[in-house]
């Protein structure tokens, strides 16, 4: 009778995890030019944008800049997508963690095409987004994200983005 291998502590689990989104989203500039972070509760990600009064659009309102809600919703869509595509690699080894903080990344889903539908302004705070991919095959992914501010029952954007997927290595 063999014996089962024992499962990893859940700190050693969740920094592996942490550190691979982490990775992930550090190696698109747009990203870090926005400020947008990630926080990862599960398998849940959620994009959070910083307010910044750089990011304001109109200052007559003032509203954030629809690009940057734009882009933030994009931002969101592109790295839940890769997160969830690249998890299987990272649990399973075949990625390494340490390759990916060394910035050795996978090639990302490309978009083909973004719709967003603006629901509200953004008003001068933090904003937060969240992404469901709807379908995620080997070459073509759709993603819905919503973005929201003090109440995710009052979205101020929401967006349908497609996705080409880069294709696997064997």
């Amino acid at each position: 009778m063999s014996k089962r291998p024992q499962p990893e502590p859940v700190q050693v689990v969740k920094q592996r995890r942490d550190a691979a989104l982490t990775a992930l989203a550090g190696g698109v500039p747009y990203i870090q030019f926005l400020g947008i972070r990630f926080d990862r509760r599960g398998d849940e990600l959620t994009g959070i944008l910083p307010f910044r009064d750089d990011l304001i659009g109109n200052p007559m309102l003032p509203a954030i800049h629809g690009g940057v809600t734009a882009a933030f919703l994009e931002m969101t869509a592109l790295i839940s997508l890769s997160y969830l595509w690249l998890w299987e690699d990272v649990e399973t080894g075949r990625i390494e963690v340490d390759a990916l903080e060394a910035g050795d990344l996978p090639r990302l889903p490309k978009t083909v095409d973004f719709t967003v539908d603006y629901l509200r302004s953004g008003l001068p705070r933090d904003a937060y987004a969240r992404a469901r991919i709807t379908r995620s095959g080997r070459r073509y992914a759709s993603v819905q994200v919503e973005a929201w501010q003090d109440n995710r029952d009052r979205p101020m954007a929401q967006a349908m983005a497609h996705f080409l997927m880069p294709l696997r290595e064997d």
